[in-house]
């Protein structure tokens, strides 16, 4: 296992945490997000007081407005909610019995259809139930969660600014009823999104702006609600990834039906580029039966349609590499989509997001020097954001559109792990491990050993499928 695999491995795990010791008299956190709010039940462990500033007051069943693509399908990958349990111990139950669904074990009620096929199931290796629920359901959970510890509290208010004092930040801005205020803090966080200004913030205090990377994927969605029936179809989760090589029309496509709370189904159709799904119920319609699996069709003709179609577009995926800042400031980190934002058809937002949160414990109760920058948590946040990256990105470079960046080897990389995917149709042992990757438990360098590049290659060159 390479290094970074086991670093991952060490970030991801289920295992309980240690007594901490409180270092922060305050830590200010600048978003209500899934990010921000898993970040403050970190920090509740390590600091006397804990602020969330977070602009939309609102908790209610629909999504935040600051979260535009809060209607569309969401998932949180099988990582995702191992680290929710181990931050909110019973909150898997918690979501169960508040009406979430989860997946069964055994694959059963769950598809998985790759350019036209319907692939094998995984045998399922949990440490806990996967959860299947909407957007605002899921965080409207995390949030009452964090918020019921007794030093965690939110204010209504936009983030506005840092304050510094030498190397240091010392405390936050935030606007409330038109007026500017001044929190002190021992450490903030940034957990305001992909459209986050510290970039700016820092630039202008004459700080090194953190370098961006992006890649353009011009991302189309369209999500509608439906009633769950099953006369329809039984299927409680269906995921369709199609190829532009495999496609009558040469258009990649992908597709997700989610069997969530409430007893409904939540649908996704996607397009790339100037392939850009509507908002009319009737298109809507003739894209699920022209250019998905049967259930697609089924459901948007039979099943009662419970809610508009809405749309989303994302032109990019982007990161910003904290990491290679030479000069930054001590008592600030990032989290969340602040740091990376991937494409979201590959449901990786939400688990990352939990994930920064364990980065954030393992530099804390690593005792660190607060007047110095957090570089040892930016780098294991690099951590998490390659291995996310990794996955996403080099599916992407095979979108028509997307044109680079390549990174180093990546022919080489895209063979093996063309070999790697031909052998998981296969075999269940390269399946098993494939979907570690794919649902973050595993880092992908996993899948570099010698053990399974050696399998795969056996499968797809030496052995006959048949055999």
């Amino acid at each position: 296992m390479t290094g970074a695999a086991k670093r991952f491995a060490q970030i991801s795990t289920a295992s309980p945490v240690k007594p901490p010791t409180r270092s922060l008299r305050r830590a200010v956190v600048l978003g209500g997000s899934m990010a921000g709010l898993t970040a403050a039940r970190v920090l509740s462990d390590h600091a006397d007081e804990v602020l969330v500033v977070e602009r939309d007051e609102s908790a209610g069943e629909g999504p935040r407005p600051g979260v535009p693509q809060g209607s569309q399908v969401h998932a949180l990958l099988p990582a995702g909610a191992v680290q929710l349990e181990r931050w909110f111990p019973g909150f898997v139950d918690e979501a169960v019995a508040a009406g979430a669904v989860t997946l069964p074990p055994d694959g059963a009620r769950v598809q998985l259809w790759v350019n036209g096929d319907l692939r094998p199931n995984a045998p399922a290796e949990r440490d806990v139930p996967v959860l299947v629920t909407t957007r605002p359901f899921l965080e409207n959970l995390v949030r009452a969660r964090t918020l019921a510890l007794p030093n965690v509290t939110q204010v209504p208010g936009r983030a506005w600014g840092l304050e510094f004092s030498g190397s240091r930040v010392t405390g936050a801005r935030y606007t409330r009823d038109g007026d500017t205020e001044l929190v002190e803090a021992d450490l903030v966080v940034d957990a305001t999104g992909r459209a986050s200004r510290l970039g700016d913030w820092l630039e202008e205090a004459g700080w090194e702006r953190p370098p961006m990377r992006r890649m353009p994927i011009k991302l189309n969605y369209a999500t509608a609600l439906f009633a769950y029936d099953e006369t329809v179809s039984d299927q409680w989760s269906v995921i369709s990834q199609s190829g532009a090589a495999f496609t009558p029309d040469g258009r990649a496509r992908i597709g997700g039906v989610l069997r969530v709370e409430g007893n409904r189904w939540i649908m996704l159709v996607s397009g790339y580029a100037d392939d850009r799904p509507s908002s009319d119920p009737s298109e809507f319609r003739t894209r699920c039966k022209r250019d998905f699996p049967d259930v697609f069709g089924a459901i948007a003709e039979k099943a009662r349609m419970l809610s508009d179609v809405v749309t989303y577009h994302q032109a990019d995926s982007r990161r910003r590499d904290f990491h290679a800042v030479t000069r930054f400031p001590a008592g600030l980190v990032a989290v969340g989509d602040a740091v990376a934002s991937f494409n979201p058809v590959y449901g990786q937002g939400m688990t990352s997001a939990a994930l920064h949160a364990s980065c954030l414990s393992h530099y804390l109760m690593s005792s660190p020097d607060h007047n110095h920058p957090a570089t040892e948590y930016f780098q294991l946040t690099r951590v998490v954001v390659d291995a996310a990256w990794q996955l996403s990105t080099f599916a992407d470079l095979e979108l028509p559109h997307v044109n680079g960046p390549y990174p180093p080897a990546y022919r080489m990389i895209r063979w093996l792990s063309g070999k790697i995917f031909q052998a998981s149709l296969t075999d269940p042992s390269v399946n098993q491990r494939l979907a570690r990757t794919t649902t973050m438990l595993a880092h992908p360098n996993t899948l570099a050993t010698p053990t399974t590049l050696a399998r795969a290659l056996w499968r797809t060159t030496v052995r006959r499928p048949s055999e």
